[in-house]
């Protein structure tokens, strides 16, 4: 497949070399600030970011910029009627307007807090955890998250996916709370907690917690490169699966459409 690459940092590299690797041709890598990136433009300039895409000749497209300028991005990527993968977390808040674009435009994107195997497999463990927990009144649970100090959002878009999950398994937890408490925590109130230090890919635990003991389940990256790999596979995965029918056009799809 022919792929263009939207955000060309660390993980723009990675997903790169990842793609390569499965014998992919990556014909466009885009950024506003990367110069060794093969299209440098100007933060915005959405009429040159579609031109690119468009000469590229690209079957399939993997975003993974930053919050600050996602949406503007798939605004512009996904009525181009290519399949878009999207990696940048930040916009949750926003899926609505993202589903409707496809909707109307025609346009199909896959999303994810997450696109790491692991992750994912990590997801169907906490909620069926939390499922398990829920049943035993001495048992409360949070939520934890670190990450390098480089990253621009707070919570991580898998904490909060986590959090969703603990939720799902436990529907005594309504409430997430992501600052710190200063009054004692209602019953009904998920933490989840964020940590920025150093140069951590991504650590997320839960704790289930009682007054005789504790129970941690807990997802560590070593790397990026599970992170990479995954986007990647999801893009095969959904071109396959528009072409076969499997998926229609038109749709905002998430990780558990395909895997």
């Amino acid at each position: 497949m022919k792929i263009a690459l939207v955000g060309y940092g660390k993980m723009g590299h990675m997903i790169h070399s990842c793609a390569l690797a499965a014998g992919h041709e990556v014909v466009a890598t885009i950024d506003v600030m990367a110069c060794d990136a093969m299209f440098k433009i100007e933060k915005g300039d959405s009429a040159c970011l579609a031109q690119i895409v468009k000469e590229s000749g690209a079957e399939g497209i993997i975003e993974f910029s930053h919050p600050s300028s996602v949406m503007e991005n798939l605004r512009t990527l996904i009525p181009l009627k290519l399949p878009v993968v999207v990696g940048t977390t930040g916009w949750a808040k926003n899926e609505g307007e993202i589903e409707t674009l496809c909707k109307t435009s025609g346009g199909t994107a896959m999303r994810s807090s997450n696109f790491s195997i692991g992750v994912n497999m990590f997801y169907k463990i906490v909620e069926e955890a939390a499922k398990i927990m829920a049943e035993y009144s001495d048992y409360d649970v949070a939520v934890w998250e670190a990450h390098h100090n480089q990253k621009a959002d707070s919570p991580s878009g898998t904490a909060l996916e986590v959090a969703k999950r603990v939720m799902k398994g436990n529907p005594k937890k309504t409430e997430m709370v992501f600052d710190a408490f200063h009054e004692k925590p209602e019953p009904c109130q998920l933490h989840v907690s964020s940590t920025r230090v150093g140069f951590v890919p991504g650590t997320h635990t839960v704790f289930f917690d009682s007054p005789a003991d504790e129970i941690e389940i807990t997802h560590r990256a070593r790397n990026r490169e599970g992170f990479a790999k995954g986007s990647v596979l999801a893009l095969e995965k959904l071109a396959t699966a528009l072409s076969s029918g499997k998926l229609e056009k038109g749709h905002l799809y998430g990780m558990a459409d395909l895997f």
